[in-house]
């Protein structure tokens, strides 16, 4: 039987997998807690059959074989394991083998995402301890961007700061670049279209004639929209603030900036939006507000990168289930030109306004494992 590629999407605490022969989906899974006490994997078939769920060991090197052997058990042979990764920093633009020396490389970016480089390299380390034979390729979410103009790119700081690498990179790059196959299916392959990426973690793409030409966020993830625990944009003399009037040093103020503050910060209830919108607490409708208020002024930040907007795309868990945030985003941009379609947006159709809309916006699933796929395949070829 042809071996499988693998393409893995680790969190801090949950590992994503799907399995494509001749890059055809073939099964896909989760392993929920990695890494912790109470790990579970769940295997299903394509098709969603249940294939195997059973306690995995508390370590991400037992994750990892729990993985392969799910897959072995279940008639798939992988012959590689592609793996999100989330900085590239500004020298991996396209799939790479991971060798020993592109590891170290990826190493040194972590001071620029803290919370999420380390942990895709500990499971590229899992695997290589667990399963040396196989083959590991990074894809990676800055490449997308790679080819922003330096204007996109540059803070207005020193020059020497941006020569070391502080500068704007921006992520989701495997989910935008997902949607940006789509976009010649409805006619847009040469437009200028704005991307809202809207989950836990939340970023806009302005994205013209298939490249990317702005994003929301910059140096790290932390930039732009506001998110599930994160502020988005915020003054920099907040963090000295926090430094000289609270005594939080850098710990206290990662930890703060990361983990307590967006929707659940706002709210002082929850991260997800879900809970957020049942509630009839008034700092959870305040969240929700902000979010939206947040998500419609970026919007119009991007298309003036742009020189205008002729589409809006909504994706991720957010955006493409919750009609609710879709509805309230597009009543602060019918200025724009886009007049909702209740009804179409209620049922969760693709095209979200009316025929006579000046301009449209759309919802789309994305698929960042099936990019990483994409992507990798040369590399297997």
């Amino acid at each position: 039987m042809k071996k499988a590629l693998i393409a893995v999407n680790a969190g801090s605490a949950t590992l994503k997998f799907r399995a494509y022969q001749d890059g055809a989906l073939v099964a896909r899974g989760l392993i929920d807690r990695m890494g912790m006490a109470g790990s579970t994997l769940t295997l299903c078939a394509a098709d969603g059959a249940p294939l195997a769920q059973h306690a995995v060991g508390a370590s991400r090197e037992a994750a990892a074989a729990a993985m392969l052997d799910a897959l072995g058990a279940a008639g798939i042979t992988p012959g590689a394991v592609v793996h999100r990764v989330v900085h590239g920093g500004g020298v991996y633009t396209d799939a790479t083998e991971i060798t020993p020396e592109v590891r170290e490389t990826l190493a040194r970016f972590i001071p620029l995402a803290p919370l999420h480089q380390p942990a895709s390299l500990a499971v590229i380390d899992a695997f290589a301890l667990t399963h040396p034979e196989i083959r590991q390729i990074a894809c990676f979410d800055t490449a997308f961007h790679a080819g922003q103009d330096t204007l996109a790119t540059r803070f207005g700081i020193a020059r020497h700061w941006h020569d070391e690498g502080v500068r704007a990179y921006g992520f989701h790059g495997l989910s935008y670049a997902a949607i940006t196959r789509q976009l010649p299916l409805l006619g847009l392959a040469d437009a200028r279209v704005v991307v809202c990426h809207l989950g836990s973690g939340a970023s806009a793409c302005a994205i013209r004639a298939g490249q990317s030409a702005a994003s929301s966020m910059g140096l790290s993830a932390l930039e732009g929209l506001m998110m599930g625990t994160r502020p988005g944009h915020l003054d920099p003399e907040v963090l000295l603030y926090w430094q000289e009037r609270h005594g939080m040093d850098v710990a206290a103020i990662r930890d703060e900036l990361y983990k307590r503050s967006g929707l659940l910060g706002v709210s002082g209830i929850s991260a997800d939006m879900r809970e957020l919108l049942a509630s009839r607490q008034p700092e959870a409708a305040e969240a929700v507000e902000l979010f939206c208020y947040r998500v419609a002024r970026e919007v119009a930040s991007l298309a003036a990168a742009m020189g205008g907007v002729d589409a809006l795309v909504f994706t991720a868990g957010i955006g493409e289930r919750s009609p609710e945030i879709r509805a309230r985003v597009l009543s602060r941009l019918a200025w724009l030109g886009f007049a909702l379609d209740t009804a179409a947006n209620d049922a969760g159709g693709a095209r979200l306004t009316g025929e006579d809309s000046p301009r449209h916006a759309w919802v789309l699933a994305t698929d960042e494992e099936g990019e990483m796929a994409l992507e990798a395949a040369p590399l297997l070829a």
